[in-house]
Protein backbone atom coordinates (compact mmCIF):
# COMPACT_ATOMS: atom_id res chain seq x y z
CA UNK A 1 0.00 0.00 0.00
CA UNK A 2 2.90 2.33 0.74
CA UNK A 3 4.04 2.21 -2.91
CA UNK A 4 0.66 3.23 -4.36
CA UNK A 5 0.94 6.96 -3.53
CA UNK A 6 4.31 7.23 -5.33
CA UNK A 7 2.91 5.38 -8.37
CA UNK A 8 -0.09 7.70 -8.50
CA UNK A 9 2.11 10.78 -8.12
CA UNK A 10 4.33 9.61 -10.99
CA UNK A 11 1.62 8.74 -13.51
CA UNK A 12 -1.30 11.06 -12.69
CA UNK A 13 -0.56 14.77 -13.39
CA UNK A 14 -3.57 15.88 -11.33
CA UNK A 15 -2.10 14.33 -8.17
CA UNK A 16 -0.49 17.60 -7.07
CA UNK A 17 -3.84 19.35 -7.39
CA UNK A 18 -5.49 17.06 -4.84
CA UNK A 19 -5.73 17.98 -1.16
CA UNK A 20 -4.17 15.63 1.39
CA UNK A 21 -7.52 14.04 2.28
CA UNK A 22 -8.37 13.64 -1.41
CA UNK A 23 -5.04 11.92 -2.05
CA UNK A 24 -5.73 9.59 0.84
CA UNK A 25 -9.19 8.78 -0.58
CA UNK A 26 -7.73 8.16 -4.04
CA UNK A 27 -5.15 5.77 -2.60
CA UNK A 28 -7.89 3.94 -0.68
CA UNK A 29 -9.75 3.44 -3.99
CA UNK A 30 -6.70 1.96 -5.72
CA UNK A 31 -5.24 -1.53 -5.58
CA UNK A 32 -2.52 -3.53 -7.32
CA UNK A 33 -3.55 -6.80 -8.92
CA UNK A 34 -1.55 -9.49 -10.70
CA UNK A 35 -2.84 -11.42 -13.72
CA UNK A 36 -1.55 -14.49 -15.50
CA UNK A 37 -1.23 -14.52 -19.28
CA UNK A 38 -4.62 -15.12 -20.88
CA UNK A 39 -6.66 -14.25 -17.80
CA UNK A 40 -9.45 -11.69 -17.88
CA UNK A 41 -9.26 -8.46 -15.92
CA UNK A 42 -12.51 -8.24 -14.02
CA UNK A 43 -14.04 -6.06 -11.34
CA UNK A 44 -14.36 -7.37 -7.79
CA UNK A 45 -17.98 -6.17 -7.78
CA UNK A 46 -20.77 -5.52 -10.25
CA UNK A 47 -19.53 -2.11 -11.40
CA UNK A 48 -17.20 -1.67 -14.34
CA UNK A 49 -13.49 -1.99 -13.77
CA UNK A 50 -12.20 1.53 -13.34
CA UNK A 51 -9.01 3.14 -14.61
CA UNK A 52 -6.19 0.68 -15.31
CA UNK A 53 -2.51 1.59 -15.06
CA UNK A 54 -0.19 -1.15 -16.30
CA UNK A 55 2.87 -1.52 -14.07
CA UNK A 56 4.33 -4.51 -15.93
CA UNK A 57 3.24 -6.81 -18.72
CA UNK A 58 0.60 -5.97 -21.31
CA UNK A 59 -3.19 -5.83 -21.56
CA UNK A 60 -5.24 -6.46 -24.68
CA UNK A 61 -8.38 -4.37 -25.02
CA UNK A 62 -11.02 -5.82 -27.34
CA UNK A 63 -14.69 -5.94 -28.23
CA UNK A 64 -16.73 -9.08 -28.88
CA UNK A 65 -19.74 -9.78 -31.05
CA UNK A 66 -22.74 -11.83 -29.96
CA UNK A 67 -21.27 -14.74 -31.95
CA UNK A 68 -18.02 -14.54 -30.01
CA UNK A 69 -15.91 -12.87 -32.71
CA UNK A 70 -13.22 -10.67 -31.17
CA UNK A 71 -11.61 -7.49 -32.47
CA UNK A 72 -8.53 -6.12 -30.72
CA UNK A 73 -8.80 -2.35 -30.31
CA UNK A 74 -5.41 -1.61 -28.76
CA UNK A 75 -2.83 -2.84 -26.27
CA UNK A 76 -1.65 -1.16 -23.08
CA UNK A 77 1.94 -1.59 -21.88
CA UNK A 78 3.96 -0.55 -18.82
CA UNK A 79 3.30 3.03 -17.74
CA UNK A 80 0.22 3.30 -19.97
CA UNK A 81 -3.39 3.87 -18.95
CA UNK A 82 -6.74 2.52 -20.05
CA UNK A 83 -9.70 4.74 -19.19
CA UNK A 84 -12.23 3.04 -21.49
CA UNK A 85 -12.38 0.34 -18.81
CA UNK A 86 -14.11 2.98 -16.67
CA UNK A 87 -16.69 3.63 -19.37
CA UNK A 88 -19.60 3.38 -16.91
CA UNK A 89 -18.60 6.76 -15.46
CA UNK A 90 -18.92 8.43 -18.87
CA UNK A 91 -22.41 8.38 -20.34
CA UNK A 92 -20.97 9.20 -23.78
CA UNK A 93 -19.51 5.67 -24.05
CA UNK A 94 -22.19 3.10 -24.75
CA UNK A 95 -20.27 -0.03 -25.79
CA UNK A 96 -18.67 -2.75 -23.68
CA UNK A 97 -14.99 -3.60 -23.85
CA UNK A 98 -13.11 -6.62 -22.57
CA UNK A 99 -9.64 -6.68 -21.05
CA UNK A 100 -7.26 -9.64 -21.18
CA UNK A 101 -3.71 -10.00 -19.89
CA UNK A 102 -1.67 -10.60 -23.05
CA UNK A 103 1.36 -11.26 -20.81
CA UNK A 104 1.80 -11.85 -17.07
CA UNK A 105 0.87 -8.40 -15.76
CA UNK A 106 0.67 -6.19 -12.71
CA UNK A 107 -2.01 -3.53 -12.85
CA UNK A 108 -2.97 -0.64 -10.61
CA UNK A 109 -6.77 -0.38 -10.63
CA UNK A 110 -8.61 2.70 -9.38
CA UNK A 111 -12.28 1.88 -8.88
CA UNK A 112 -14.79 3.42 -11.27
CA UNK A 113 -17.05 4.89 -8.59
CA UNK A 114 -14.14 6.71 -7.02
CA UNK A 115 -12.99 8.09 -10.38
CA UNK A 116 -16.52 9.30 -11.06
CA UNK A 117 -16.72 11.19 -7.76
CA UNK A 118 -13.41 12.93 -8.40
CA UNK A 119 -14.41 13.83 -11.96
CA UNK A 120 -17.49 15.58 -10.59
CA UNK A 121 -15.55 17.64 -8.03
CA UNK A 122 -12.10 18.20 -9.54
CA UNK A 123 -11.59 19.77 -12.97
CA UNK A 124 -8.02 18.45 -13.20
CA UNK A 125 -9.19 14.86 -12.80
CA UNK A 126 -12.02 15.37 -15.28
CA UNK A 127 -9.72 16.90 -17.91
CA UNK A 128 -7.14 14.16 -17.51
CA UNK A 129 -9.65 11.31 -17.83
CA UNK A 130 -11.32 12.82 -20.90
CA UNK A 131 -7.95 13.55 -22.53
CA UNK A 132 -6.81 9.97 -22.02
CA UNK A 133 -10.14 8.66 -23.32
CA UNK A 134 -9.96 10.82 -26.46
CA UNK A 135 -6.47 9.52 -27.19
CA UNK A 136 -7.63 5.92 -26.85
CA UNK A 137 -10.57 6.58 -29.15
CA UNK A 138 -8.01 7.48 -31.79
CA UNK A 139 -6.61 3.95 -31.41
CA UNK A 140 -10.12 2.50 -31.60
CA UNK A 141 -10.93 4.39 -34.81
CA UNK A 142 -7.65 3.25 -36.37
CA UNK A 143 -8.46 -0.39 -35.57
CA UNK A 144 -11.97 -0.09 -37.01
CA UNK A 145 -10.72 1.67 -40.15
CA UNK A 146 -8.22 -1.15 -40.71
CA UNK A 147 -11.04 -3.69 -40.61
CA UNK A 148 -13.32 -1.67 -42.88
CA UNK A 149 -10.90 -0.29 -45.46
CA UNK A 150 -7.69 -2.36 -45.57
CA UNK A 151 -7.22 -5.60 -47.49
CA UNK A 152 -6.54 -8.61 -45.31
CA UNK A 153 -3.04 -9.26 -46.65
CA UNK A 154 -2.07 -5.70 -45.68
CA UNK A 155 -3.64 -6.06 -42.22
CA UNK A 156 -1.86 -9.35 -41.58
CA UNK A 157 1.47 -7.98 -42.81
CA UNK A 158 1.04 -4.91 -40.57
CA UNK A 159 0.24 -7.12 -37.59
CA UNK A 160 3.34 -9.29 -38.15
CA UNK A 161 5.57 -6.24 -38.61
CA UNK A 162 4.17 -4.57 -35.46
CA UNK A 163 4.78 -7.75 -33.46
CA UNK A 164 8.33 -7.99 -34.82
CA UNK A 165 9.09 -4.43 -33.73
CA UNK A 166 7.44 -4.90 -30.35
CA UNK A 167 9.23 -8.14 -29.51
CA UNK A 168 12.50 -7.42 -31.29
CA UNK A 169 12.35 -10.90 -32.85
CA UNK A 170 11.41 -12.25 -36.27
CA UNK A 171 9.89 -15.31 -34.55
CA UNK A 172 6.35 -14.39 -33.48
CA UNK A 173 4.81 -16.75 -30.96
CA UNK A 174 1.08 -16.85 -31.67
CA UNK A 175 -1.42 -19.42 -32.88
CA UNK A 176 -3.53 -18.79 -35.96
CA UNK A 177 -6.54 -18.51 -33.65
CA UNK A 178 -4.83 -15.80 -31.55
CA UNK A 179 -3.89 -13.85 -34.67
CA UNK A 180 -7.48 -14.12 -35.91
CA UNK A 181 -8.77 -12.69 -32.63
CA UNK A 182 -6.35 -9.78 -32.86
CA UNK A 183 -7.41 -9.00 -36.41
CA UNK A 184 -11.12 -9.65 -36.00
CA UNK A 185 -11.10 -12.41 -38.59
CA UNK A 186 -11.64 -16.15 -38.82
CA UNK A 187 -8.86 -18.65 -38.12
CA UNK A 188 -9.35 -20.24 -41.54
CA UNK A 189 -8.76 -16.89 -43.26
CA UNK A 190 -5.59 -16.30 -41.26
CA UNK A 191 -4.28 -19.80 -42.00
CA UNK A 192 -4.96 -19.41 -45.72
CA UNK A 193 -3.15 -16.07 -45.93
CA UNK A 194 -0.20 -17.27 -43.83
CA UNK A 195 0.20 -20.27 -46.12
CA UNK A 196 0.21 -17.88 -49.08
CA UNK A 197 2.85 -15.74 -47.33
CA UNK A 198 4.91 -18.89 -46.75
CA UNK A 199 4.61 -19.91 -50.38
CA UNK A 200 5.82 -16.44 -51.38
CA UNK A 201 8.83 -16.73 -49.06
CA UNK A 202 7.72 -14.02 -46.62
CA UNK A 203 7.35 -16.28 -43.57
CA UNK A 204 7.94 -19.80 -42.39
CA UNK A 205 5.35 -21.58 -40.26
CA UNK A 206 5.71 -23.98 -37.38
CA UNK A 207 3.40 -24.98 -34.53
CA UNK A 208 2.48 -21.82 -32.59
CA UNK A 209 5.13 -19.70 -34.34
CA UNK A 210 5.32 -17.50 -37.43
CA UNK A 211 8.88 -16.58 -38.42
CA UNK A 212 9.38 -13.64 -40.77
CA UNK A 213 11.93 -14.60 -43.42
CA UNK A 214 11.80 -11.54 -45.70
CA UNK A 215 11.37 -8.32 -43.72
CA UNK A 216 11.68 -5.84 -46.65
CA UNK A 217 9.02 -7.58 -48.74
CA UNK A 218 6.70 -7.95 -45.76
CA UNK A 219 7.09 -4.25 -44.92
CA UNK A 220 6.34 -3.37 -48.54
CA UNK A 221 2.93 -5.02 -48.17
CA UNK A 222 2.06 -2.67 -45.30
CA UNK A 223 2.54 0.48 -47.40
Amino acid sequence: MTEIPSILAEHYPFWEHLKADEQHAFVACSMIRGYEKGSFVRSDCDECLGVLLVLSGELRIYIQSDEGREVTLFRVGPGELCTLSASCVMSEITFDIYVEAAEPSQVLITRAGCVHRFMETNIYVENFIYKQTAERFSDVMWAISQILFSSFDKRLASYLEDERRRSGSTAITATHDQIAKNLGSAREVVSRMLKYFEKEGLVSLSRGTVTITDIPRLKALTA
